[in-house]
């Protein structure tokens, strides 16, 4: 079982030192003297193993041992055959894989290593994870977001983790991180790669990456020596000038290599660059300089560790050396091996002749090898054994992988600019808010995670220049009082803007002058150069490039669910800067992540699935919703099954269902406390108080709210008022109407209304019913329709309007709602029963409980719908002590004194809340803390919070589709055995916690 914490990623602390150098000079460790060079070189550990290996080499062999080949698993069988010809007839020592897939991949390194005498190394670049070369495999950040971390414990966690994904498909070595530093924002081909333009940044980022690839006991390859960061052309189509002083160089592209050879660093790539400075031989790159790879490299910087070559094919340095001649320039240069050679044959056949004229003596040759077979040794290759492709796939995808992918995401978004600290939103009611999203042709993870949090408008403008759907839309602009403008769709290479054209940019610059515009970009910020009005944005949002985790991770940073941590590792121009970053404090509003973000396996929630989908077969239900969240993050949010038996509507994440009872701890609960904590309101005080002109003088008058919301106060279960306006089976023409009128006003069902005047039938009706003669806990709906006026009451406006105004629209609930067809189609909801007496239709967009229909579909013991997500942020609110959002509710005392039992001795509830049975069938599982609250529905649903654990569960279901007589729900015990699986997957992460 693997139960990951996110406390535990963090493996390992830099000791560090503080530079006051630039706002993006974060903290270094100290160097660390490597006089010995890399733990592989340093250790005689493998010696034995690798004289061994020399002794039974030919010399012929020994020069095999100096390349490393192009091999790729998306190729034919010709190819296939020529690597093996290389392996078998020259012994070359390695291969570095491109473009394929992972189990072909495997399956053709274990057949290239069966055929090899010497273990082969195994290379590939990898930068971003091996998805860089590799299908099905995780696509971590590039550097450039990494950069912007202030975290660089979360780079060694990528690194770790991309180390146990190189050792499960074979891989020895990953030719990362890039070390340049990117001082040239017109640089074609290192760019979004690197860390940044800052040195220490860089330098910090990279060594956290080396430690966290070469702790996982993979080699850790630093690139591109000396530095390939300020050049504006591409060492693969031609020879980049570098033309910095060698002053320069030795205080700037140096400086995170120094860092990293002084700190252990395993490996080192040298570029392909033309530096005047450095050496001035015409046409001559820097792989093929003595001067650059023997002198600065190994002697100056004393780098004992493996130096590659970069790729030999490429056109700046085989545009001007024929194959064969360009291997022997390299490896007399000082490199050790060769990579990526265009003709091995040639080039073996250039070594030995150097050998024999002189050029190079044997012993220059079996150092370098001997240093290889080293590296080997400590990569394991001495006790090789083949790859297992069971579960490659599985293993390669780990979701602990993804939490990584997230952590780095939401931590380096950066929140450029941010005037009047719009970011994050906080007060949400009465706020128009409107997403534009640009270069995209639908709704997209971005607006689908914003509509999460409030009720924002949301339209999609695949291309704004010339459309005359954009053009409409500005003129719209100061209607809302929000926009966010969001970039999409854009490439990560540099040519052509990364397709960030000049419609894009103008559509930036007229959207800017919105007094509070926010503006999101999805891309690498270079492309923002060209948008003029950037200024104007009252906030700009960086993410770097555009991924699902950074469509999510920014939404939630613009509405406080998560903080603003990044910093700018580049300038763009004056208005956005290296350093910039505004850093903001989460608000408390539900976060959306993965169960291993709170130390959850997800795999311990699997089992909701198969108690769902079992439900749905035996149709306990047509279909639900459930919802996790613990520690304030949602981590389990899922849909199941239709609306409907007949299958034609599935439930989707908005799906409204008929929350029945949990109405009394949602609306009429809240509100009580609510007007407690203004002073105007006591739970302990009785009906007579606050209602005289309807309870004085009936045995009402003395029943405390207390009382009556703990069930303990004599109350009849519930009243059939709906029993007095029907005759012979007819709805009385008096009581109702087909039409809707200022009398019969308010709405039943489809085409019945009801009059207006006949909720006071209904209260004398209650106050005229006896109460039951001893006081004991007894259910009952009754004590809230008293709750319900006295609210009424004491606000001055009507219960939806008082609970809107007061908690769903400040909070961003706005699809938690009385009277649902007003404001949703009818599509949007799930339909309960067909009333076969009272309303003789199917029940659908209307309260199913008849007495809260009668009252026009808003009464204090029933009538809400709600999704999942915004039942939760109420449940949230109350975990949170009464605050959410930034914004407080609820005095936390008086929430706790309604959240205790009031009646402990005889009586499990709470005032309002329901609590648990610790011994027995209750409404939960026997897993929850007593602390713990919350109210389950007639219609299937379920709300529960948890302090103790921090946990809030909530299920909502139309158990009563079509015929309310399906018990099934509680008899197979549905909504205690989801809440059972969540206990068991926490008592497991705790226990880890534990050993």
């Amino acid at each position: 079982m693997r139960i990951i914490k996110r406390k535990w990623l963090v493996l390992f602390s830099l000791i560090s030192v503080t530079y006051a150098f630039s706002p993006l000079s974060t903290q270094l460790d100290p160097v660390v003297d490597k006089a010995d060079g890399p733990d592989f070189i340093a250790a005689n550990a493998g010696d034995a193993w690798v004289d061994s290996i020399l002794d039974a080499l030919t010399l012929e062999q020994k020069i095999g041992q100096l390349f490393m080949v192009a091999a790729y698993s998306n190729k034919d069988e010709k190819h296939k055959n020529e690597i093996a010809a290389l392996i078998k007839d020259y012994q070359i020592g390695g291969l570095i894989f491109m473009q394929g897939g992972p189990v072909r991949q495997a399956e053709l390194c274990n057949y290239y290593q069966s055929v090899s005498k010497v273990p082969l190394m195994i290379a590939m670049d990898a930068e971003w994870g091996l998805s860089m070369r590799l299908d099905s495999t995780v696509k971590y950040p590039r550097q450039m977001m990494m950069g912007a971390l202030s975290d660089p414990q979360l780079v060694y966690q990528l690194g770790k983790d991309m180390a146990a994904q190189c050792k499960r498909i074979g891989v020895h070595v990953s030719f990362s991180p890039v070390v340049d530093i990117n001082s040239n924002p017109k640089n074609p081909v290192i760019n979004s790669r690197s860390f940044g333009e800052d040195k220490r940044n860089v330098s910090d980022k990279s060594l956290a990456y080396m430690k966290g690839l070469q702790d996982g006991r993979i080699m850790a390859c630093a690139k591109h020596f000396p530095g390939h960061g300020d050049t504006d052309s591409d060492s693969h189509y031609s020879l980049p000038l570098v033309n910095h002083t060698r002053q320069d160089i030795d205080n700037i592209d140096l400086f995170p290599f120094k860092h990293l050879i002084n700190n252990g660093l395993a490996s080192v790539m040298v570029a392909h660059l033309s530096i005047p400075s450095l050496d001035t031989t015409a046409n001559r790159a820097s792989t093929l300089s003595p001067y650059i790879v023997d002198t600065m490299l190994q002697q100056q910087l004393k780098f004992k560790g493996l130096i590659f070559t970069d790729a030999l094919n490429m056109k700046g340095v085989a545009k001007y050396n024929a194959p064969g001649d360009v291997d022997f320039l390299a490896l007399k240069a000082g490199n050790d091996v060769l990579l990526f050679s265009e003709d091995v044959p040639k080039a073996k056949q250039r070594i030995l002749n150097a050998l024999a004229s002189g050029e190079l003596n044997e012993k220059y040759v079996t150092d370098k090898v001997r240093k290889i077979l080293k590296s080997k040794y400590w990569l394991g290759l001495h006790k090789i054994a083949p790859i297992n492709i069971e579960n490659l796939y599985a293993d390669l995808n780990k979701i602990e992988y993804q939490s990584t992918i997230n952590r780095i995401t939401e931590n380096a978004i950066t929140l450029a600019v941010n005037t009047d600290n719009i970011v994050p939103i906080k007060n949400l009611e009465n706020k128009k808010i409107l997403s534009i999203v640009l270069n995209e042709k639908s709704k997209n993870t971005f607006q689908i995670t914003l509509q999460r949090y409030a009720n924002v408008e949301c339209v999609q403008i695949d291309n704004p220049a010339n459309n005359a759907e954009f053009e409409k839309l500005l003129t719209k602009l100061n209607d809302y009082d929000i926009i966010l403008v969001s970039v999409h769709n854009l490439s990560v290479y540099p040519k052509n803007n990364y397709k960030f054209d000049a419609g894009l940019a103008e559509a930036l610059n007229k959207i800017a002058g919105h007094p509070n515009a926010i503006l999101g970009f999805f891309g690498n910020p270079y492309a923002l150069a060209t948008v003029s009005n950037k200024k104007l944005f009252h906030a700009t949002i960086l993410s770097y490039e555009e991924s699902e985790a950074a469509q999510t991770s920014m939404a939630q940073i613009i509405f406080g669910a998560l903080p603003a941590k990044g910093k700018l590792p580049i300038t763009i121009d004056a208005d956005l800067k290296l350093g910039m970053g505004e850093e903001t404090s989460d608000l408390g509003r539900l976060k959306y992540g993965l169960p291993e973000d709170v130390g959850i396996a997800r795999n311990d929630l699997k089992r909701i699935d198969s108690i769902i989908l079992d439900a749905i077969q035996q149709q306990t239900f047509p279909g639900c919703q459930v919802l996790v969240a613990k520690d304030n993050t949602v981590i389990f949010n899922k849909y199941y099954g239709y609306q409907t038996y007949e299958k034609l509507l599935p439930v989707n994440e908005n799906t409204l269902y008929d929350i029945a009872s949990v109405t009394k701890i949602i609306a009429s609960t809240a509100s009580l406390m609510h007007l407690e904590g203004e002073g105007k309101l006591q739970l302990e005080y009785s009906l007579c108080d606050y209602i005289p002109e309807l309870v004085n003088g009936t045995p009402y008058e003395h029943l405390t709210l207390q009382e009556i919301l703990a069930h303990q106060a004599g109350l009849e279960p519930f009243i059939n008022f709906y029993k007095e306006a029907i005759s012979n089976g007819v709805l009385l023409y008096d009581v109702f109407s087909m039409a809707q009128s200022d009398l019969y006003l308010n709405q039943v069902a489809d085409k019945i209304y009801v009059n207006k005047d006949y909720k006071d039938k209904m209260y004398k009706k209650i106050v005229s019913t006896p109460l039951r003669p001893v006081k004991e806990y007894k259910y009952s709906d009754i004590g809230y329709y008293f709750m319900q006026m006295i609210i009424e009451k004491l606000s001055g406006t009507t219960l939806d309007k008082y609970a809107d105004s007061v908690f769903y629209a400040p909070i961003g609930a706005y699809q938690l709602t009385y009277r649902p067809t007003e404001k949703y189609p009818i599509a949007a909801i799930a339909p309960t029963e067909y009333d076969t007496y009272f309303r003789k239709q199917q029940v659908h967009g209307f309260v199913h409980d008849p007495g809260a229909a009668m009252l026009g579909g808003v009464g204090g013991h029933a009538g809400l719908f709600s999704n999942a997500n915004d039942l939760a942020k109420i449940m949230q609110m109350y975990l949170n002590n009464g605050t959410y959002g930034g914004k407080h509710f609820l005095d936390s005392t008086i929430l706790k004194k309604y959240e205790n039992c009031q009646f402990c001795e005889t009586n499990r509830r709470a005032a309002g809340f329901d609590k648990p049975v610790m011994d027995g069938v209750g409404p939960t599982c026997q897993c929850v803390s007593f602390d713990s609250f919350g109210h389950q529905g007639f219609t299937g649903t379920m709300v529960w919070a948890d302090p103790e654990k921090k946990v809030v569960y909530i299920f909502l279901s139309n158990r009563v589709y079509p015929n309310a007589d399906n018990k099934k729900i509680s008899t197979l015990s549905v909504r205690s055995k989801v809440q059972e699986v969540i206990y068991d997957a926490i008592g497991k992460s705790e226990l880890y916690v534990a050993q």
